[in-house]
């Protein structure tokens, strides 16, 4: 090859790198506008919608629960934003997601970054398509932001039917969008010589960009399960590392008193192809870790984590007990 030929391809090749640059940078500031027109205009509420069978009411009567968690990433795949990704394509998206959980036949599915219909992400109910295309009867989404623009929040997939449901916004935190989670409330009877158990659930989503305000939406956690105190399963996209000094996962497993599988793993990694453990299950005192584990389909962003939970707990007054918050806490 001369030297002519060479100069070309470098040129070809340099001005291939700028468009790719421009592209990138246009996208970043055309997100950056649309986040803050949404932040200066969008209605922020707390709807929720539930499943068309929501009423219907079935314990679960299995010896352990399978749940699963993922951040849907806003059905883009690992695309770089969702405005770029068509509504057929965000379909086919989610459809991936659906041969997932059916393969995995989790009870529980837990989703952030779930969104309603909006223009950003197709126009469509991303929660409610995949109850459909995944086979669950019983389905939650709480709209931590809704406008015509952005819809989305956090939801829940159930195989077993929801007793209580709440839906939890976080203090508004501009210029971020404000965050929050979903809490579904089911009875579990695995042991079929004693009574079921009520458990909550809970599907979370942090904020991304500042530790102060991760602490005061993990005090938000807090003082929900304070005034409830049952067993107690969360799940969910925390933005924090167990390893990170700003970590607020820590804080919450502590006051919260819940454990965590292996917080110092460091083969557990859930975002940016595992370098980053950003996605938690935590389990209250009476609960306990049968199986757990990070799936390596790239089927978002991050990466999905199912458990399987088992039940370890006595009677009703020592659940109860055991899952009052300690007052260094509060």
């Amino acid at each position: 090859m001369n030297l002519v030929c060479i100069r070309r391809m470098t040129k070809r090749l340099s001005h291939t790198m700028r468009v790719l640059f421009l592209y990138r940078l246009v996208s970043r500031l055309l997100f950056t506008m649309l986040v803050v027109t949404v932040s200066a205009c969008t209605q922020i509420a707390t709807p929720i919608r539930l499943g068309p069978n929501a009423a219907i009411s079935q314990p679960a009567r299995t010896e352990t629960l399978t749940l699963l968690t993922l951040n849907l990433a806003h059905g883009r795949k690992d695309s770089f934003n969702q405005l770029l990704v068509s509504g057929n394509n965000t379909r086919s998206n989610l459809d991936e997601i659906a041969v997932l959980l059916r393969k995995q036949d989790a009870d529980i599915v837990a989703l952030q970054e779930a969104d309603g219909p909006s223009m950003w992400s197709g126009y469509f109910d991303h929660v409610g398509y995949l109850a459909g295309a995944a086979g669950y009867p019983w389905d939650i989404r709480s709209d931590h932001v809704i406008g015509e623009l952005i819809n989305y929040g956090t939801g829940l997939l159930s195989r077993v039917a929801f007793q209580e449901v709440i839906s939890h916004d976080f203090p508004k935190s501009p210029p971020t969008l404000r965050k929050g989670f979903t809490l579904g409330q089911i009875q579990w009877q695995p042991d079929s010589r004693r009574p079921p158990v009520a458990v909550d659930i809970l599907s979370v989503h942090l904020d991304f960009s500042r530790k102060r305000v991760r602490e005061q939406q993990i005090s938000d956690i807090l003082g929900v399960l304070e005034s409830r105190a049952y067993p107690v399963i969360i799940l969910g996209d925390f933005n924090s590392d167990w390893l990170a000094t700003d970590s607020v996962i820590r804080r919450l497993s502590e006051c919260g008193r819940t454990r965590v599988f292996e917080p110092f793993s460091k083969d557990l990694g859930t975002y940016k192809s595992g370098k980053h453990r950003l996605d938690w299950v935590l389990l209250s005192a009476d609960l306990e870790f049968r199986r757990y584990e990070v799936l390596p389909d790239i089927i978002s962003d991050h990466e999905a984590v199912v458990v399987e939970v088992g039940y370890t707990g006595g009677n009703l007054n020592d659940t109860n007990a055991a899952n009052k918050l300690p007052v260094s806490c509060h």
